[in-house]
């Protein structure tokens, strides 16, 4: 038998996702709990082999579940870890998978009712390996896609490196200094940043630095995961 922590704050779903586990015959629900506190206290007193848990949970009801995923990968290594979710949304997956993808599944609430897709999740993640709704990968294909034209594929190596101090907030003078380059190369490819991603000359520098910065770090959430 699988021994299995659930976590979901809604009781209907949370006793429905209980009965229909321990009806496969494979699954023992050791826990069922409401919260991410109460989740990672259930897993260090019951050792499970297996995870189900929601992601928005008390008391801000935003990533409680994942947070405590990695929590619980990062100190109970064997436990796999299930989340489950409302939300076709790839920045959820992005954040579970973002220090690697063993031992986690990615699914939609819709597929809790497909009791042999959420065996065959449980099974991989306990397992090492992992699993992601197909419904969210075409969404993170979708995303990828949608980057292609992006001004920020026009940047060279060398400008992406230079923005990318810039959004560590170094000055002109830092960014020379870490990339070892000059204080006026490193203002010549601050230009062409801001003549590549279209930030007009009569706003002030602070106005494009920042502008530039943001565009980056939302290239970077959209890349995570991408090697």
């Amino acid at each position: 038998m699988i021994r299995v922590v659930i976590a979901e704050d809604h009781y209907l779903v949370r006793e429905g996702t209980r009965q229909l586990l321990e009806s496969s015959g494979e699954v023992e629900v050791i826990e069922a709990v409401g919260s991410a506190d109460e989740l990672l206290e259930a897993v260090e007193r019951c050792a499970p082999d297996a995870v189900v848990t929601d992601i928005r949970m008390p008391p801000e009801h935003q990533t409680e579940g994942i947070e405590a995923a990695h929590s619980i990968r990062s100190s109970h290594p064997d436990v796999g870890v299930v989340v489950l979710s409302q939300y076709v949304n790839s920045l959820y997956a992005f954040e579970l998978f973002r220090a690697g993808t063993s031992g986690f599944a990615y699914l939609l609430k819709d597929r809790v009712g497909d009791l042999s897709e959420l065996l065959r999740a449980i099974h991989e993640v306990i397992a090492g390996g992992s699993v992601i709704d197909p419904l969210v990968v075409e969404g993170l294909l979708a995303r990828r896609q949608s980057l292609a034209g992006s001004a920020l594929d026009t940047l060279t190596v060398r400008e992406v490196d230079v923005l990318a101090q810039m959004a560590q907030g170094r000055s002109n003078g830092g960014i020379a200094e870490t990339l070892f380059i000059s204080q006026s190369a490193v203002e010549k490819h601050i230009n062409s940043i801001f003549a590549k991603l279209a930030l007009s000359p009569e706003e002030t520098d602070t106005h494009r630095r920042v502008a530039a910065v943001l565009a980056f770090l939302r290239n970077q959430d959209l890349s995570l995961g991408t090697d």
